[in-house]
């Protein structure tokens, strides 16, 4: 007889979407094999995710709620499985984004995680570990649906030159990074700031620092170190970095201006052009 590995579905959510995907295959009479077939995937993914060996993409759970009748029940759980899948130290701050209404990031050295494309999350994720690099990638990137919902936060994004110039991935990666933030360029809710370096000294030397604001609670700050993350709501830190901000939106570049910077990176730093040998 074949072991048929049993899930606890109380163990956290990925548990808990395997279990269901199970038990719901099985009341439809199908194998594995024959789920995977419906679904365009191989029977031996349906068992991984059954077994909470794998996570589900976005697509996987669309089509196994077309599949089993399941009325958006796995697309539904995907969200609560994506953010159990965060570093600990990290997700309250997918909390945060989720809540927020205004979300105010300055950015030193990379670009911001909501911004980023799938390839540079890649290369940013894979620096130093590249196990289960895939669903990494698919869980930083299922950030990024806040900007999906009937209301999404107003997102404000200053970047150092700096992240325009870090050369994450290679010349082709970062292309794509930067057409990606271009095109944002005429969306009203994500705007786009660069502080060049000719801004010099600048009210975030400190460091990179993010303010996440609510309809009725305190703004909360948001700092990261390695491996931790440092929420504050204390009042005076707020006032100071809120006041920083302030600052380093108007040392920046107008939103024009810094479209055509990136633009100009772009072609210069990063384009074909500079792919042949004079």
């Amino acid at each position: 007889m074949t072991h048929v590995n049993v899930l606890d579905p109380g163990a956290s959510p990925l548990d808990y979407y395997g279990f269901e995907l199970r038990r719901l295959r099985e009341s439809a009479g199908l194998s594995q094999r024959q789920l995977g077939d419906i679904l365009n995937y191989t029977g031996s993914l349906v068992g991984q995710i059954e077994t909470a060996r794998k996570v589900p993409t976005v697509e996987f759970s669309e089509r196994v709620d077309a599949a089993l009748g399941a009325g958006g029940l796995f697309s539904r759980l995907l969200e609560l499985v994506l953010r159990s899948q965060l570093p600990a130290w990290f997700r309250q701050v997918a909390e945060l984004e989720a809540r927020a209404i205004e979300i105010c990031a300055f950015q030193m050295h990379m670009v911001h995680g909501l911004l980023q494309s799938p390839a540079y999350v890649r290369a940013v994720l894979g620096a130093l570990d590249e196990n289960d690099l895939d669903d990494r990638t698919a869980v930083r990137l299922a950030r990024q649906r806040i900007f999906e919902k009937a209301e999404p936060p107003i997102f404000w994004a200053v970047l150092s030159e700096a992240a325009l110039c870090q050369e994450i991935g290679d010349r082709e990666v970062m292309r794509e990074q930067l057409a990606h933030l271009v095109s944002f360029e005429r969306n009203p809710r994500i705007n786009i700031q660069v502080l060049p370096f000719s801004a010099g000294a600048h009210a975030g030397l400190t460091g990179s620092f993010t303010l996440f604001r609510f309809t009725s609670d305190p703004t909360i700050l948001y700092t990261e170190g390695y491996g931790s993350g440092h929420p504050s709501a204390n009042p005076a830190t707020v006032k100071d970095c809120s006041l920083r901000y302030d600052h380093l939106r108007a040392a920046a570049l107008s939103l024009k201006d810094s479209a055509e910077l990136i633009r100009r990176v772009m072609e210069e730093r990063y384009g074909e052009q500079g792919d042949s040998v004079a």
